[in-house]
């Protein structure tokens, strides 16, 4: 089976996806009387084999085994939350065994904590799906600049990122954060990466939606990863500039509003930190307030020392699934980057990362609801 080098992380996933399964279907037939075994033995394998047609959903060459788009990324969204299921089963029962045996009721408790963690992912992913994830909201953010110039003192700025129009984000949602949007009369808007998910089928309609987009200094954007995975990085900015949205791809955009020039460069998703913006501080221009549009929020530290005053970023979905009411840390997003969700600082140099509207792998949010942020400039 061909696994291009981009996919070895869910081949690795998978691989440990299949363990968990093998080890759950051990403990339950072990547990089970032997008229019932060939029964769970049919069902687990089948499960098994399930898992397996949820990863090869994603390998662009098997496409052929399942046309329907739709049906691809809900079966891997399902997937996702039954090896989340698994696990937790699995964790809890692993603790209850080792605990001896003459502590009924601490067993009894574990029986019961085990039961709840199974169907947690189950009732937390139902909730992400049905509330969660349409409940969009927006959020202004008031940035402050010591040597923000005079005319661009309260300069709104409206941000749309990780949109993924698709099987998880249906046109009237993303119809509703444009109409959001201009109701909130921004003076620029900037779209910041990944308008579909892992297929263009959807860029044409996406970009439709975003033409409705208005403010005084017209639309502006950066490609993400999911453009660059789809392959479709200069459709992209084909249609978009006959559409009236300029994608800056290493190129920059110079506004003036009153005496004052604010300075927009873009960049296509950064994805080599040996390389991160290279050649991008040739777009700076010395004498104006600098923004940098980067899917990627990681390569904010080197545009600082570049010499960015602001950049907008995106990419993590604000963790998409968090608890970061028990502790900042149960969100997986702050495993891959320290830049996970709002605003960060560096000397005089800001990020905000935006929590963004669509989703990946499961058509669900919790604790970090779809957003379209206003960026207010601010002098102090």
């Amino acid at each position: 089976m061909y696994i291009p080098w981009r996919h070895l992380g869910g081949f690795l996933f998978l691989l440990f996806a299949l363990w968990l399964h093998w080890s759950f279907a051990n403990r339950l037939v072990a547990a089970t009387a032997r008229r019932y075994r060939p029964v769970i033995l049919a069902g687990t394998s089948i499960c098994g084999l399930w898992l397996v047609a949820a990863f090869l959903m994603g390998v662009r060459r098997f496409d052929w085994l399942w046309p329907d788009y739709v049906l691809r990324e809900w079966t891997r969204g399902a997937a996702l939350v039954w090896t989340l299921c698994l696990f937790c089963w699995l964790a809890i029962d692993s603790l209850r065994r080792r605990l001896p045996a003459f502590d009924p009721g601490r067993r009894k408790l574990l029986l019961a904590a085990r039961g709840a963690l199974f169907a947690a992912p189950v009732a937390a992913a139902g909730f992400g799906v049905l509330a969660g994830r349409s409940r969009l909201v927006l959020n202004q953010v008031d940035i402050a600049f010591g040597d923000l110039p005079a005319d661009l003192n309260g300069l709104r700025i409206a941000q749309l990122t990780d949109i993924h129009l698709g099987p998880f984000l249906e046109l009237r949602e993303l119809e509703r954060a444009v109409a959001m949007a201009n109701e909130a009369k921004p003076n620029l808007v900037v779209v910041t990466g990944d308008l579909i998910t892992a297929r263009a089928h959807h860029l044409e309609r996406c970009l439709r939606a975003l033409a409705g987009l208005r403010s005084e200094a017209g639309v502006l954007g950066c490609l993400g990863n999911h453009e660059m995975y789809a392959a479709c990085e200069d459709e992209a900015q084909r249609s978009g500039a006959r559409l009236g949205i300029l994608f800056l791809r290493h190129s920059a955009e110079r506004l003036r509003f009153g005496n004052a020039y604010l300075n927009v460069a873009g960049a296509d998703h950064q994805a080599d930190r040996r390389s991160y913006l290279a050649g991008a501080e040739a777009l700076i221009r010395p004498d104006d307030f600098n923004v940098l549009l980067s899917h990627n929020p990681d390569v904010f530290p080197v545009a600082a020392r570049q010499g960015y005053d602001l950049t907008l970023a995106g990419h993590t979905h604000g963790g998409q699934v968090t608890i970061e009411a028990l502790s900042q840390y149960l969100n997986v997003a702050r495993f891959a980057t320290p830049f996970v969700r709002g605003l960060y600082r560096e000397n005089r140099s800001a990020v905000y990362v935006g929590l963004g509207i669509g989703t990946v792998g499961v058509p669900a949010r919790l604790g970090s609801p779809p957003e379209v942020a206003l960026i207010r400039l601010c002098g102090t």
